[in-house]
């Protein structure tokens, strides 16, 4: 085989999820329904989610704040990057979800193998805090 690095063979994933996915066996895929919770506030965090199908819903502060993550969105990612992390919020399945689950291993194991992961990642939080700043303008 030839470079992997010519445009023409190099195929880098899209965003965030899609390296997850690629990275993902069939056994870290979870279906949730409605209502289901993802995780609460205050639990300890050791995983990051991908949202495959369906929408959750973060919320904080007792509800006064929330966002909804759609299909294509990865959220949860503060617990493998935070030292003894706690969960802000709660995350509560919308609709029926199939949510992929990324354990710390497998996440350094992403960041080793695919850099670009990182900043694919820094890029989904980014537009997700853009989105969510521009719903709190008044």
């Amino acid at each position: 085989m030839g470079h992997t690095d010519s445009p023409h063979l190099s195929r880098r994933p899209v965003n965030a999820l899609d390296t997850m996915r690629a990275l993902a066996s069939n056994g870290e895929v979870v279906r949730l329904e409605p209502g289901e919770l993802i995780f609460s506030s205050g639990e300890a965090g050791d995983c990051m989610f991908g949202l495959l199908e369906g929408s959750v819903q973060l919320s904080w502060n007792g509800d006064q704040g929330h966002e909804q993550i759609n299909a294509g969105d990865v959220f949860g990612a503060g617990a493998l990057v935070t030292s003894d992390h706690r969960r802000y919020g709660n995350a509560t399945a919308l609709t029926p979800c199939k949510v992929l689950v990324m354990n710390r291993e497998k996440f350094l194991f992403a960041v080793q193998e695919s850099p670009m992961f990182a900043i694919e990642l820094l890029g989904s939080i980014d537009q997700r805090l853009r989105q969510l700043k521009d719903c709190t303008k008044i």
